[in-house]
């Protein structure tokens, strides 16, 4: 697939990152394009409802605003290179740093910021390719760890290459496009609801069921039987997640993070960080802090 306007393309590289995971992995939505890479294990990538089974060696590419589950389905650890990025600079736009977006903030996007959004998302690299890309990936890596002058040029010259790479290898092959996950819309109204309350700590299966209007039974093997999660580890996997990310932002203390999460005391909260995450929150803090 290769269009007339893709020539028009200069795209803003926001952000570069290499994640390692176990279970459940990824945002479940971002305001920009997620590029993402596996470089190790399979998954199911459920995007926008539509199930996908991944491996090692294929790509992802997420259209802004595309809602998005990750679930790892190997004994390995699932390794994804991933870049955020906009198709279009826009200097209003250049100043967001964070990628994540909740449904409520949805902001008009110009329709070119869009034009990606009727592709295939899935692409598999041949060998050589995956060489190629791996070194592109790493030079784009350095240029976000060590911010030298003109690092805004040189990512945007490889995020080129790499989507030139994505189209290349796009099988014609129409098997690969996946299938609509069953009772994706009551899962994805859940979620929703998960995300706009999990810091009420009186969130549980019948409130979240009740809202979505199905009995508790059903959400709940709905979770299990697609996600491969309960519906309660989901609402905890939210909150751990939300956790670490106010633990590296640094402005508040532990208890203040258990509370604005959910948690109902600071005990439970450390009980079940360590279960998550396989160590304490103080220690994760003392830990991202020696990395800063």
């Amino acid at each position: 697939m290769f269009e007339p306007w893709m020539n028009s393309i200069s795209p803003f590289v926001r952000a570069a990152r290499v994640t390692e995971s176990f279970s459940l992995a990824g945002e479940w939505i971002d305001h920009d394009h997620v590029y993402t890479y596996i470089e190790q294990g399979e998954a199911e990538f459920f995007l926008s409802g539509v199930k996908y089974l991944v491996k090692e060696g294929d790509i992802v590419l997420m259209h802004p605003f595309m809602s998005h589950i990750i679930r790892s389905t190997s004994t390995q650890p699932l390794i994804q290179y991933i870049f955020h990025f906009d198709l279009y600079y826009e200097e209003e736009r250049s100043l967001l740093k964070n990628t994540s977006a909740a449904h409520s903030e949805r902001p008009d996007l110009a329709d070119r910021e869009m034009k990606l959004a009727s592709i295939r998302p899935i692409s598999h690299l041949q060998l050589a390719d995956r060489i190629e890309w791996k070194k592109r990936f790493a030079l784009m890596h350095k240029e976000f760890q060590e911010q030298r002058g003109g690092s805004s040029l040189i990512t945007k010259s490889i995020c080129l290459e790499l989507l030139h790479l994505f189209f290349k290898n796009q099988s014609e092959d129409q098997d690969q496009e996946g299938n609509m996950t069953k009772g994706w819309a009551f899962i994805e109204k859940s979620i929703r609801y998960i995300h706009e309350c999990y810091a009420d700590p009186q969130l549980n299966n019948v409130a979240i069921s009740r809202h979505v209007g199905v009995s508790t039974n059903h959400l709940s093997h709905l979770f299990k039987s697609k996600l491969g999660i309960t519906l309660h580890k989901y609402v905890t996997h939210i909150r751990i997640e939300q956790s670490q990310k106010r633990i590296i932002e640094g402005t508040h203390n532990l208890t203040r993070i258990a509370e604005e999460v959910g948690f109902s005391s600071i005990h439970l909260f450390s009980r079940s960080f360590k279960a998550a995450v396989g160590i304490t929150p103080s220690k994760y803090a003392a830990m991202k802090s020696r990395v800063e």
